[in-house]
């Protein structure tokens, strides 16, 4: 469980967040949603404790702890050039080897499970530098994976990904989510994505929550053109809402 309590975040004099409140239970996925600098990342960092804010957050075990309690994924992580791709993917171990300690049994295990879920086998001796940008968004997924820890945080997972990898990625997410009960929060752009495979949807807007519920009463039109603007249809069909942007007639 994670709950953020009268959330606030300011840069200088410019509130980019909250105040806000929002509670996620243990082994649920939400998706955050939202038009650019809605605070959706800043929300994320806020749970992570990477920025400053006033306010509180509270986890079910009680505190805060990135690497073991907390897996985290950027939107724009520092990649070395030439480190291998299952060097970097082993770093997610790091919290658990230590600082001076040396990898083991099941660190390598580890690793060598999320390469596989992102299909990254055959690339795991590659440079970082030599990856397209699908593939060094899937090394930094399986980073996260490995770091084996209860709640993900994911700032645009499925980004600079090809509509196939992006669905295996969030398919990879929700299966060890459902299997090994994770709590998942992704901030997205995506918005027929994030209907498919969240089971709650949290629009932000402003640095507010402006609605929060199932895609289906999430993702209307209504809602959807309040705050990302005209140009919105909202399809319904058997899988759940597809958003479907559209152009402006002309005059």
């Amino acid at each position: 469980m994670i709950r953020w309590d009268s959330v606030s975040v300011s840069f200088g004099a410019v509130k980019v967040l909250g105040p806000m409140s929002l509670e996620v239970g243990e082994g649920e996925w939400v998706g955050l949603i939202g038009p650019n600098g809605a605070g959706k990342s800043t929300m994320l960092k806020a749970a992570l404790g990477s920025v400053e804010y006033e306010g509180s957050v509270a986890f079910s075990n009680g505190h805060r702890g990135p690497g073991r309690s907390i897996a985290w994924m950027p939107q724009r992580p520092q990649m070395p050039d030439g480190m291998g791709v299952s060097d970097y993917v082993m770093l997610g171990r790091t919290p658990h080897i230590g600082y001076l300690g040396g990898e083991g049994r099941h660190d390598v295990e580890s690793v060598q499970a999320a390469l596989e879920k992102l299909d990254l086998l055959g690339l795991a001796n590659r440079p970082l530098a030599t990856l397209s940008g699908g593939e060094a968004q899937r090394a930094v997924l399986a980073r996260a994976l490995a770091q084996e820890a209860p709640i993900l945080l994911l700032d645009e997972p499925t980004a600079s990904l090809d509509i196939g990898h992006a669905i295996e990625v969030l398919e990879v997410v929700d299966d060890l989510r459902r299997g090994e009960k994770l709590t998942v929060i992704t901030a997205v752009h995506d918005l027929t994505l994030a209907g498919r495979f969240a089971d709650r949807l949290v629009l932000l807007a402003e640095g507010l929550v402006q609605a929060d519920g199932p895609p289906d009463e999430v993702l209307t039109e209504e809602k959807l053109r309040a705050h990302y603007g005209a140009g919105i249809r909202v399809v319904q069909d058997v899988d759940g809402p597809t958003v479907i942007p559209t152009r402006r007639p002309n005059d």
